[in-house]
């Protein structure tokens, strides 16, 4: 039984119930949620193991699961809300501090003899230097070298928006010289466990021709369903209903909230203005990353979701420029966080949004 009176994701269907009626039917709009109750029978050899694990044996008899879909973007979740209340450590704080001192004086530090140029050269910034990727996934594939190593190093929003800028500037030197590579595209895998090849601190970032991505298409074209089928703006109603449920808050103008179908633990996403390029998403994300650090996240993925660089030809007046982030978990644990789930399925998810929420506001 629950005794802790915070929101939780358990009573997910019930405060959307209870929602103002113009946010609730945006909610039911753009989110299926059902809920199930997981039981089982353990040996009374396991009974200790549980109680140290989970608190009590009752604890795991009856499990409540929620499941949320986003009908727009078919993007879902199942929260286990037993997985939720669990205490979690990170063991590998240490392992990480003497992994990122040990790699200092790598290519990235002597980021001129270190690394390749792009052909239209370096692009740089008050916080950092571009280079061109060694081994692209894209004819245009680059990276911003953090001026500082440690990747953990303390960020503020100017330093984000800096870094944000020369990247912009990056993508625009190379659509320069080539016109139709046109779909800028920007990740930050934060360490090892995030997909980070090299522990320095660096962006990367791609221009693509042809069209964009096809995660980042699919959500133009769903987003504009959204609007012809309901008369109502997509991206507005999704924050509208975080914001209700009191998952959202600003940071200088941009909307952040935690997710309630994220596609891992504790997503976070920060929309921009319509118009706006994504350096008006800095304060966002150094909140984001603050608020992770206090919770001792370390490895984390962003990615920037934005319009084209240049028109072309297909509507993306209502397409904001907006940032993802997800934790990926300790870098000690060797279990990978991401399985045949969540490659296939849907994700399966431990942190509770609203938790997630409440460290955001601080």
């Amino acid at each position: 039984m629950r005794t802790d009176t915070r929101p939780s994701i358990a009573e997910l269907e019930e405060r959307i119930a209870a929602l103002p009626p113009e946010a609730r039917a945006a909610a039911e709009r753009i989110f299926a949620v059902s809920s199930t109750v997981g039981r089982l029978n353990p040996p009374a050899e396991m009974r200790d193991w549980i109680v140290k694990q989970f608190g009590s044996v009752d604890a795991v008899m009856a499990q409540k699961i929620v499941k949320v879909t986003n009908l727009v973007m078919l993007e879902g979740a199942l929260f286990n809300d037993l997985r939720a209340r669990r205490p979690l450590e990170v063991k590998g704080a240490d392992e990480v501090r003497e992994t990122i001192e040990k790699s200092r004086n790598d290519p990235f530090c002597h980021p001129e003899t270190g690394t390749p140029a792009d052909t239209f050269g370096r692009i740089r910034g008050q916080h950092g230097v571009t280079a061109s990727n060694i081994a692209k996934y894209d004819g245009y594939h680059g990276v911003l070298v953090f001026d500082e190593h440690d990747p953990l190093a303390q960020m503020d929003a100017e330093t984000i928006r800096d870094r944000l800028l020369t990247c912009r500037k990056w993508a625009l030197a190379a659509n320069e010289e080539d016109p139709s590579a046109k779909y800028y595209f920007l990740i930050w895998n934060c360490l090892w466990r995030a997909g980070g090849s090299i522990v320095h601190g660096h962006m990367q970032m791609t221009v693509t021709r042809g069209m964009h991505y096809p995660r980042v298409e699919m959500l133009r074209r769903r987003s504009l369903e959204y609007d012809e089928q309901h008369g109502r703006d997509y991206f507005d109603d999704l924050w509208l209903v975080h914001d209700a449920l009191g998952l959202g808050h600003e940071r200088d103008g941009a909307r952040v909230f935690a997710a309630l179908a994220p596609i891992k633990e504790s997503e976070v996403i920060i929309l921009g203005r319509p118009g706006e390029d994504e350096t008006s998403l800095a304060a966002g994300i150094a909140g984001v990353i603050s608020a992770y650090r206090k919770q001792g996240v370390v490895a984390y993925n962003l990615a920037l979701l934005l319009p084209p660089l240049n028109p072309d030809g297909n509507d993306w007046r209502r397409f904001p420029a907006h940032a993802r982030l997800v934790d990926r978990g300790d870098p000690a644990n060797k279990t990978s966080d991401i399985g045949g789930m969540e490659l296939y399925a849907a994700s399966v998810v431990a942190a509770d949004p609203f938790r997630l929420a409440e460290l955001l506001r601080v």
